[in-house]
C-alpha cells in the first residue's frame, strides 16, 4: 500500500492574508525559521510566497517591502495535492514541474505543505538532503 501525503507533510502551514505586506511575511518567515508562507483570502488558498520571491520580485525590482502586499508578488497559479494523494503523485509533480514545495489542500483550504526535504526524509533518510532537512535550526 502506498504512503499518503498526510504522512509526510508539514501540518498547520504558515499562512498570511492577501493584504499583508511582504515585510510582515518576511518577519514571519524569520520568526518561524521557514522559507515560505501560503497566501490566503478568507481561508482559501490564493498563492505562495517564498524567501526567493521576496528577493527576486521585491528587492531586485526596487519595490518597497513595507507597502507591497504579498498578493502582488506571490505565485498564484499553484499546483496542489490532497492529503490522501499518494506520495508518488507529489514526487511526479515536483519532478515534472521543477517544484520545491507543494501546498496540500482540502476543499481549497490549505492543510499542509510537502517539500523536497519531506520527501527526501521519507524516501531515503540517510541521503544528504534528508540529513540537511532534519538538521535542527541554527540558533
Amino acid at each position: 500500500m502506498s504512503r499518503k501525503i498526510r504522512e509526510v507533510m508539514t501540518k498547520r502551514p504558515a499562512t498570511v492574508a492577501v493584504q499583508v505586506t511582504v515585510a510582515e511575511a518576511a518577519r514571519r518567515m524569520r520568526d518561524e525559521d521557514i522559507g515560505d508562507v501560503l497566501v490566503v483570502d478568507e481561508g482559501s488558498l490564493k498563492g505562495l510566497v517564498t524567501d526567493r520571491d521576496l528577493v527576486v520580485r521585491v528587492i531586485a525590482e526596487g519595490r518597497e517591502p513595507e507597502s507591497t502586499s504579498v498578493s502582488e508578488v506571490c505565485s498564484p497559479d499553484l499546483v496542489t495535492v490532497g492529503p490522501d494523494d499518494d506520495i508518488d503523485k507529489a514526487v511526479d509533480l515536483m519532478r515534472s514541474r521543477a517544484l520545491r514545495r507543494l501546498p496540500v489542500t482540502e476543499g481549497g483550504r490549505p492543510v499542509g505543505v510537502v517539500s523536497l526535504g519531506d520527501l527526501a526524509i521519507d524516501r531515503d533518510g540517510s541521503s544528504a538532503l534528508a540529513d540537511i532537512s532534519q538538521a535542527p535550526p541554527n540558533t
